[in-house]
């Protein structure tokens, strides 16, 4: 089965982590993933996926609607025939699948991997037009919906998509080997210069608008009140990142800060240097750095907006509302939390597996 997914870059974002996961454990004889991306610029994941045996076909031009059409359909003649599209590009995936269906491709999938819809309340009236052409978009001409969440498939299917097969709810997965290798806690936090008495708190994801790193330093400053020990590890790279240090620095906490750029070492760092998790984010779908806290035995406190279909293992994950102040937010914090045991994974989340998770897609793909 040849199946082509549709990606912007293969970057360390959660739909693309989890893409790669997949890649790694499937029968890559039976079983052929190529991804087409919407640039040319090299993606963290490159270099592994080609190594896989997987190709990375550029489409540019997603701006303009003709080129971009020209394009797709190129690729679909020159590297296909393909079984299947799978598009993972949220309220644009409508027109991949208009695209899809005028190649001639059997299995057309709209992948939901976002709650931006549910949560987003001011948007221009250009943008409801454009949101809402792609839905319609998505409905006409997917052969088959699934999202990460019920929240995901909310904002992207039909607002009757519970009552249809047509549409599911399809949860990702993370790899769990790593969760269970033991780590120096003393060696991590030298190796990345914190300081090994140091209470840390962690964040893991794109400098985006939608991850809230703004609030995630106001809570900082006032925890840094409350415990003297207070130091603040962010893992990723975006293009709000240089705002971001640029506030740490005016608070006068830029030496209580590491930004360490993308990681692909993820567990390591949640087992060995984090003391817990903050998560602020507007919106999510399924964040697979939630599901890798829980698998480190982290404790977590986050936004109230995220979906409790994330909640795996008991204790570990507090909410709290973004409309509160960052302060009740750090006296949050500052109380003890429920701790798993770091080099053990809880059994509850081996129903979150990479290898279910795999499993369930490559059912979606047996079952069209």
């Amino acid at each position: 089965m040849r199946i082509l997914h549709v990606v912007g870059k293969l970057d360390c974002g959660g739909a693309e982590t989890w893409l790669v996961q997949v890649l790694r454990q499937i029968d890559r004889e039976k079983y052929q993933m190529d991804f087409l991306v919407h640039t040319t610029d090299a993606g963290t994941y490159n270099e592994e996926v080609h190594s896989l045996g997987a190709r990375i076909i550029p489409c540019l031009g997603y701006t303009n609607p003709m080129r971009y059409a020209r394009n797709f359909l190129r690729i679909l003649r020159q590297y296909g025939p393909y079984d299947v599209v799978h598009s993972h590009v949220h309220h644009f995936s409508g027109y991949v699948m208009l695209l899809a269906a005028m190649g001639g491709v059997p299995v057309r999938i709209s992948h939901g991997h976002t709650a931006r819809l549910m949560r987003e309340g001011a948007r221009t009236w250009r943008r409801k037009a454009y949101d809402a052409t792609m839905r319609h978009l998505v409905a006409r001409f997917a052969t088959a919906g699934i999202a990460v969440s019920q929240d995901s498939a909310g904002a992207l299917f039909p607002r009757d998509w519970r009552n249809s097969p047509k549409w599911s709810v399809l949860y990702t997965g993370i790899d769990l080997g790593p969760f269970g290798q033991p780590v120096d806690r003393d060696e991590i936090r030298k190796e990345l210069g914190i300081p090994l008495d140091a209470v840390v708190v962690g964040h893991v994801g794109r400098f985006v608008p939608e991850k809230n790193h703004s609030f995630f330093v106001e809570v900082a400053r006032e925890f840094a009140q409350i415990e003297d020990r207070a130091f603040f590890l962010l893992v990723g790279d975006g293009e709000l990142r240089p705002v971001v240090e640029s506030q740490a620095q005016s608070l006068g906490l830029q030496e209580r800060f590491k930004f360490t750029g993308v990681r692909k070492d993820i567990p390591r760092l949640m087992m060995g240097a984090m003391d817990i998790l903050l998560l602020p984010s507007r919106f999510e779908g399924i964040p697979l750095t939630l599901l890798e806290a829980q698998a480190a035995g982290l404790p977590c406190l986050i936004s109230d907006v995220v979906t409790t279909e994330c909640d795996l293992v008991s204790g570990l994950i507090e909410r709290e509302s973004l409309t509160v102040p960052a302060q009740a937010w750090a006296k949050r914090m500052s109380q003890p939390l429920e701790t798993q045991e770091r080099n053990l994974t809880p059994p509850e989340m081996h129903s979150r597996s990479i290898q279910q998770s795999g499993n369930d897609l490559i059912g979606c793909y047996n079952a069209r």
